[in-house]
This record gives C-alpha cells, sequence and structure tokens, in this order.
C-alpha cells in the first residue's frame, strides 16, 4: 500500500546548472518542482522518475538522493528530494501541469511557496551527503501570512490537502 504520509520532488538542473526546471500547477497555480505520492509497490526513485515522466513529459533518471525533509506540522509531508537528469523526451504538460519552463537560479518565479526555494538551493549546492532536515519553512503563522497576501492560492491549497482540486 502506498504511503499517504510520504512525497516525493524532483529536480532537473540545466546542462551547466544554471537553470531548474519547474511546473506551474492546475490546482494551486504556483510554481514548484514536480512531484507527487507514492503509489502502491512503487520505490522512492520509482515514485521520482514517473512523476517527473507525467508532470514534465521527459523520462529521466535519478542522479542522487539530495536530502529528506520532515515536517513540522500539519502542512507538510515527509518529503524525499531526488536530483534527476533527462534522457529523452519533450517538454509537455500533463493532468496537474499547466505549464513546464525552466527558470534561471537567480531568476527564479516570485511566486516560488516555501519549501521549493530552499530544496532548490540544497540541490544547486550539489553536496554528496544526503540532508536531513525539518521542513521549518511551512509553518502555521506562514500559512496566515500568505493567507492575506494570497488569500485565492492559499485556499485551493488547503483544499487540495484534503482532496478537493480545482483545476484550471
Amino acid at each position: 500500500m502506498a504511503d499517504k504520509n510520504q512525497s516525493i520532488a524532483g529536480i532537473v538542473f540545466s546542462e551547466d546548472r544554471q537553470k531548474v526546471l519547474l511546473i506551474r500547477r492546475r490546482d494551486v497555480p504556483v510554481w514548484v518542482l514536480p512531484g507527487g505520492g507514492i503509489e502502491a509497490g512503487e520505490s522512492l526513485q520509482e515514485a521520482a522518475v514517473r512523476e517527473m515522466r507525467e508532470e514534465t513529459g521527459l523520462q529521466t533518471s535519478i542522479v542522487r538522493k539530495v536530502g529528506e525533509y520532515f515536517p513540522i506540522n500539519r502542512l507538510t509531508r515527509h518529503t524525499h528530494l531526488f536530483e534527476c537528469r533527462v534522457i529523452t523526451g519533450k517538454l509537455s504538460t500533463g493532468p496537474e501541469t499547466k505549464s513546464v519552463a525552466f527558470f534561471e537560479l537567480d531568476h527564479l518565479p516570485r511566486l516560488l511557496p516555501p519549501p521549493y526555494g530552499d530544496w532548490i538551493k540544497d540541490a544547486a549546492a550539489n553536496n554528496p551527503e544526503i540532508l536531513r532536515k525539518k521542513l521549518s519553512q511551512v509553518t502555521y503563522p506562514i500559512l496566515l501570512k500568505n493567507l492575506m497576501l494570497h488569500p485565492t492560492l492559499v485556499i485551493r491549497f488547503l483544499l487540495s490537502r484534503i482532496g478537493i482540486y480545482i483545476n484550471s
């Protein structure tokens, strides 16, 4: 059975490691790293490769595990971040993905929710050891602050956490 308390995220850099691949979600229209849940009988690595294919159109392979990120509240899940490299394919959208694009590391989208900025920095640092960190950037006070600044996005995020998806 799939573990609903864990998820994966994948990161792909350009060959010169100056750009990162992001997707714009349909349910909560913000730019994030590709990722999602782990299906029954699937390894973490298989889930990362599958999610990359489903959300970007690219067939990838795992380069390394960047880190494990542990929740400190109910807003997040235990997440495994994998760096991937492109084997083949063409960038394309899917049912969960509105847009797919590479962004320069020093010009990331303005609405990049936490913890994605930190995950990108962690992967870009290219540390040979697997990082193990708490997801301390995703807190209730930050959620409330973002609710005031971006109410529609936060409401759509909260609805997605309880299984209600608004795909646009």
